[in-house]
């Protein structure tokens, strides 16, 4: 037999969050080593809880829940979501143009496949969450990455966001609060993208998943919220304000100018009514997350479990010689530099695998992300205080070895 080969359509899609350094991870794990793991935002690992309400009336519904339900979803649930839209300000949101999916992710998949055709461009920050340049990837289409300015605390660069648009490009994805970055956009900025959207006819794709993991009292807007006439899908889930990465419920909302974006409703239509529907089960969760109490708001308040370990993971990573960092006012990351001059890192994946093996620390490289230099990496601070500061350490006494073997 031939050997079997993957897909051409793989060929450009990368997903290092659970990549070859975690595959080495599983591997020292089986071997008896612990592993310190600040790769991925999975909450309830870290003793993060979803809400027990949310628990409880999940596990009530379950009788109800061995049927498909409609393929956008249960009515309790997507009625939440429409509440939620007005409370947001979003105007226009009827229970048709809500979605329920299997986390966000699903429904990011979705949307991506119902637009791009072979060679479409669609714009995406750099550095992104890599899920957005995988799945434009795999719908055929071409991802097109605009740059995010650290020297302005990562915030998109509107100029570099125009310069990127040609007759192919569909879209422009925004992702805020940001992951990987922490950052959060200003009303100004977001209107900046909408304008653009707006003069180009494009798709804006809103990624706000952690709209409510948000600290030092700043405020977050739905884009959204800004526009009636361009066509804007929000994207959304309770995986990681409510702690439920497992439960996959995430919703997807369709708000601006609907007439103009019949033919692509009807295959967001389409392809919702292929996949049947939605996990059950986690739809049930929706209504009690949304209408109960926000339990988030304890958690990034000051002196909030998340709130201390953003603080002190910023304070540590920043204390290492050649290592700097926007201080993220949302979202469960950080995006750090390391001085090229004190760190001349040629591979980046090939550098943090070592320092995987080195000090049993599993962190995600920049380029894991998109970012086009080796010289980033994300660092998630959801282990206890005691876990963060030991992983640190070791992070830093690595960099040390690092930088006298270079010197």
């Amino acid at each position: 037999m031939k050997p079997l080969k993957k897909s051409a359509k793989l060929a450009n899609v990368l997903y290092d969050i659970r990549g070859p350094i975690m595959d080495a991870a599983k591997q020292m794990e089986e071997e008896g080593q612990k592993i310190i793991k600040l790769n991925i935002g999975n909450l309830a690992v870290f003793g993060f809880d979803a809400p027990e309400e949310v628990q409880q009336d999940m596990i009530r519904n379950l009788p109800a829940s061995a049927g498909y339900s409609d393929s956008k979803g249960i009515f309790a649930a997507r009625k939440a979501v429409m509440h939620e839209t007005q409370k947001q300000g979003i105007a226009g949101v009827v229970l048709d143009d809500i979605y329920l999916g299997n986390g966000a992710s699903e429904l990011i998949a979705m949307a991506t496949n119902a637009l791009l055709n072979d060679g479409d461009e669609l714009l995406l920050p750099m550095p992104d969450y890599p899920l957005w340049t995988a799945v434009a990837s795999l719908s055929g289409g071409r991802p097109v990455h605009y740059l995010c300015d650290e020297d302005n605390g990562w915030m998109p660069s509107l100029d570099d966001i125009r310069a990127k648009i040609t007759p192919r490009t569909k879209g422009i994805v925004v992702i805020n609060p940001n992951n990987p970055t922490g950052a959060l956009y200003s009303d100004e900025l977001l209107k900046g993208i909408v304008d653009i959207a707006r003069e180009h006819g494009l798709v804006i794709f809103a990624d706000e998943v952690y709209d409510k993991v948000l600290y030092d009292d700043v405020r977050h807007t739905a884009i959204a919220s800004l526009s009636t006439d361009v066509l804007t899908l929000t994207f959304n889930s309770l995986s990681k304000s409510y702690r439920s990465c497992g439960y996959r419920a995430g919703w997807l909302v369709v708000s601006g100018d609907k007439k103009m974006a019949r033919d692509y409703i009807e295959g967001l239509n389409m392809l919702s009514n292929m996949r049947l529907c939605a996990n059950v089960p986690g739809q049930w969760a929706i209504q009690t997350a949304l209408g109960g109490y926000q339990s988030i708001n304890d958690l990034v308040r000051p002196g909030g479990r998340l709130r201390r370990q953003r603080d002190l993971a910023y304070e540590l990573i920043t204390a290492i010689p050649g290592v700097s960092c926007v201080k993220p006012s949302a979202a469960l990351y950080m995006f750090p530099k390391l001085d090229p001059k004190v760190y001349p890192i040629e591979d980046d994946r090939q550098f943090f695998l070592e320092m995987l093996k080195e000090t049993k620390v599993m962190l995600v490289q920049g380029t894991g992300f998109n970012w086009p230099t080796p010289d980033h990496f994300r660092i998630v601070f959801l282990p206890h205080e005691e876990d963060l500061r030991e992983a640190v350490n070791r992070i830093a006494a690595f960099l040390e070895r690092y930088r006298n073997r270079v010197g």
